[in-house]
């Protein structure tokens, strides 16, 4: 059934190499066997690890992205003529009933639920929000009947009992990439960070965090790896001068073998994501991934974390909104080096028999199968 299946996965919102969707996803189904397309926002066609990359031009702005981008992506999809549809964006939720209503097989790849996250948008006005996320979750219902979903996290499901095709499949670590990383640590007691860079993904306490230490005498460096406004960039620096820091780098995004190596020179890897209702109810993948690396982890103790943090005995949970919480647990881990390092192996462990990708990318494969079989799964796409 693989042999001459054409699968395109489409995205109007993600970087060409995005972890799930390109370095896991989409190389996944083509080690399977798939001919695998995606459609993605790009400078050029290309094709990369079997992979080819469909390009359509960069919006100017959020307003472009939503409108004109969305249009060349369906045009694009039509014109690939696919056995599945494979998207990841809420914002192609229409172009997905379009190919559906053409009698296309389309799957849903849901990253966040949608109207849980638009309740702590910024850009959206606070009294607004719940009326919005309300409609969004109308036009949802409308918009999914009838499509097979993969959910990201496990909690998005009790929100969606409606869907009636769904598998969860996490966003785990690429363990075979990660266990062959083997660096020596940097000199300075180093603390990493790999993700987006974001007040709400405690960037602030971070840096708060590491003043306090300083002005307990230790001198902590801080690899920071991931996207981030200029805005925001300029607000850490400012703080990180007037505080006097020093070996603080804010490296902004990096491919994910690069910015994994740079981790892997850390000693500490952070996890600090503020109370909001879409991380305290998802795994933060950056978690697992310093895990694979070997690196004992300070994140914040959400129930989903605390579970894995204690099962595992990897790292310390704290209060995300607490400076001192953490700057405590990172002083632990230096003073205690010992009991630092063996956290790092107990969770490499964890990662390579439980956590990682190559035991979610069999869930995909399979749920791939069963679209193709149509056991299952209403693909007529009708209202």
């Amino acid at each position: 059934m693989i042999n001459n299946t054409k699968v395109i996965h489409l995205t109007s919102v993600h970087p060409p190499f995005d972890t799930r969707i390109f370095y896991k996803e989409c190389r996944t189904l083509a080690q399977a066997g798939y001919e695998v397309v995606l459609v993605v926002t790009h400078d050029k066609n290309d094709v990369i690890d079997g992979v080819r990359i469909r390009a359509v031009p960069k919006p100017k702005n959020r307003r472009e992205r939503m409108t004109k981008t969305v249009r060349q992506v369906y045009k694009a999809a039509v014109a690939e003529n696919a056995d599945i549809y494979h998207f990841h964006d809420p914002e192609l939720l229409v172009v997905g009933k379009f190919l559906q209503l053409r009698g296309k097989r389309v799957i849903y790849d849901m990253h966040e639920n949608l109207p849980k996250a638009i309740r702590t948008k910024p850009w959206i006005n606070a009294r607004l929000r719940p009326l919005v996320a309300s409609l969004v979750r109308f036009i949802e219902r409308i918009l999914m009947k009838g499509m097979p979903v993969i959910y990201a996290e496990k909690s998005y499901a009790k929100d969606y009992k409606w869907v009636k095709t769904a598998v969860t499949v996490l966003n785990m670590p690429m363990v075979s990439n990660l266990l062959a990383i083997n660096e020596a640590k940097y000199p300075m007691p180093t603390i990493g960070y790999l993700g987006g860079v974001s007040p709400l993904r405690g960037s602030l306490e971070c840096v708060e965090a590491l003043r306090i230490l300083k002005e307990r005498g230790y001198s902590v460096g801080w690899e920071c790896i991931g996207p981030i406004s200029d805005y925001h960039r300029s607000e850490l620096m400012r703080l990180i001068s007037s505080y006097g820091l020093h070996d603080v780098y804010i490296r902004g995004y990096m491919l994910p073998d690069e910015g994994w190596r740079y981790i892997a020179w850390c000693h500490i890897g952070l996890a600090i994501l503020k109370p909001i209702p879409n991380y305290i109810e998802s795994y933060p993948t950056k978690m697992f991934e310093y895990m694979a690396l070997g690196l004992p982890v300070v994140t914040s103790n959400f129930k989903l974390y605390r579970d894995i943090i204690e099962k595992e005995r990897c790292g310390i949970c704290v209060t995300p909104e607490s400076p001192i919480d953490i700057a405590n647990a990172i002083e632990y881990l230096l003073t205690h080096p010992d009991e630092a390092e063996a956290m790092g192996k107990r969770g490499q462990e964890a990662v390579r028999k439980l956590y990682n990708w190559e035991i979610e990318s069999k869930k995909l494969r399979a749920f791939y199968e069963k679209i193709l079989t149509g056991k299952g799964a209403d693909v007529s796409g009708h209202f």
